[in-house]
């Protein structure tokens, strides 16, 4: 990762959450009931499959920021207030897509407001929320952009925010991630395809 790429995650975590969740969030209008069952680029997952480990994935977000860590074993326990990643978002099983608009619209908020946190526990590492933060950006865009393929659409990540995301996904995708995590990277000709199709690429994901 260069200077900038490093500087971005210590000082525009958050603000590159919230461009990757609006991306995300545009592709959504592009589900519609009947698209449930198509396959994804995840290989193994259909669309309905896909929105609720994002409503997951958001909900991780939510507990990360609110909370100053993640517990992996899913123990969440706590009254069920406004702003708390556990109150009723609707439910995902019943209407996915409108469930994770709701969690989305909750948890970059409390990203937005929250006052000067400290690092962030997740298992036995203690991580800056920038660094959550970014990371929480590549896997909301990348699944955004699969979305969008299970509807038959060629929905580009922005190239600004593919080529930010890009120099950053080598910080959160190692050898060790593949293939359990992330399938193989995908070598491309990079004078020939665009950020978003590179972006994709080396999370496994075949452009076209």
């Amino acid at each position: 990762m260069n200077a900038t790429g490093m500087t971005t995650v210590v000082t525009g975590g958050v603000a590159l959450l919230e461009r990757a969740m609006a991306y995300t969030l545009g592709g959504l209008l592009l589900v519609t009931p009947e698209a449930m069952t198509n396959p994804t680029p995840c290989e193994g997952w259909d669309l309905r499959a896909l929105l609720l480990h994002m409503n997951d994935s958001l909900l991780t977000l939510h507990e990360a920021i609110a909370f100053g860590h993640v517990d992996i074993d899913g123990d969440v326990g706590g009254a069920k207030e406004p702003g708390d990643p556990y109150a009723d978002y609707g439910d995902p099983a019943l209407d996915p897509v409108a469930s994770l608009r709701n969690r989305a619209c909750r948890m970059i908020g409390a990203w937005a407001n929250a006052p000067a946190p400290g690092d962030i526990s997740i298992a036995d590492r203690q991580l800056t929320p920038g660094i959550v933060a970014a990371a929480g950006a590549v896997e909301v865009a990348v699944h955004g952009w699969d979305v969008a393929r299970a509807c038959g659409q060629d929905r580009q990540v922005p190239a600004a925010l593919a080529e930010e995301l890009l120099d950053l996904s080598p910080l959160f995708v190692r050898d060790a991630d593949r293939p359990t995590r992330f399938a193989p990277r995908l070598d491309l000709a990079w004078d020939l395809d665009t950020p978003s199709d590179r972006l994709v690429a080396f999370l496994g994901r075949r452009p076209h």
